[in-house]
């Protein structure tokens, strides 16, 4: 059997991100150190490798993730900055993404709008006594998220392709994933929750990608 570099690449993928899970599951946060920072560059080369022109957005977004995962394996103490990269990721995502939807009736953006809003309003609910002077970052990060997640369901609702369903399902797998880490974090910390986690944010992760990659060709 012969192995293209794009294969290779996902491989690599796909073993570092069982490593990163075997190390949570485990508690070594050594071995976490080297194996998070691998899933989003090894990601990275997969996408480099499957396009003829890379979207350079695309790529700075997936940048932005690779330094939130880093930060973010400090815990508390750079856990705003944390928040901040992956803010900028769904920005550049978003950015991305509204290059494939098509002009949208405001009722239409609205009636789009409402499960994510529920979703939002319930998770901020669950963890606002805990906030305290996270209130507003946390605020602001899960509006820009959730319009990552409507911007993608309108896009899958105009047109029910294979891609647009990835990217749909990645986003809302990305939002499953940050509203389980807000919920460990700000209202009740267990084992189950950490490697939920990461097992969603590594899928989330996977099937942008390959939206995008479907998209780049």
């Amino acid at each position: 059997m012969k192995f293209t570099k794009t294969t290779i690449a996902s491989i690599f993928f796909l073993l570092v991100s069982i490593f990163d899970l075997y190390a949570i599951f485990v508690g070594n946060l050594e071995m976490e150190m080297i194996a998070k920072p691998l899933i989003i560059t090894s990601l990275v080369v997969v996408y480099l490798l499957s396009v003829s022109k890379p979207n350079f957005w695309y790529v700075s977004a997936l940048l932005f993730s690779f330094w939130g995962d880093v930060l973010l394996l400090f815990q508390d103490q750079f856990f705003v900055y944390g928040l901040a990269s992956f803010l900028f990721a769904h920005i550049l995502l978003i950015s991305v993404s509204s290059k494939f939807l098509k002009k949208i009736a405001i009722p239409k953006i609205l009636i789009h709008s409402i499960p994510f809003l529920l979703i939002l309003i319930l998770l901020l609910y669950t963890v606002y006594p805990t906030l305290e002077e996270l209130l507003i970052p946390v605020i602001v990060y899960g509006i820009v998220i959730s319009v990552f997640g409507v911007v993608t369901f309108l896009i899958y609702s105009n047109e029910r392709s294979k891609e647009n369903l990835l990217l749909f399902v990645g986003a809302i797998t990305f939002i499953l994933s940050d509203s389980v880490l807000a919920i460990n974090k700000f209202y009740e910390s267990t084992e189950l929750f950490e490697n939920a986690i990461m097992v969603t944010y590594i899928i989330a992760q996977y099937l942008i990608c390959r939206a995008m990659i479907f998209k780049a060709k």
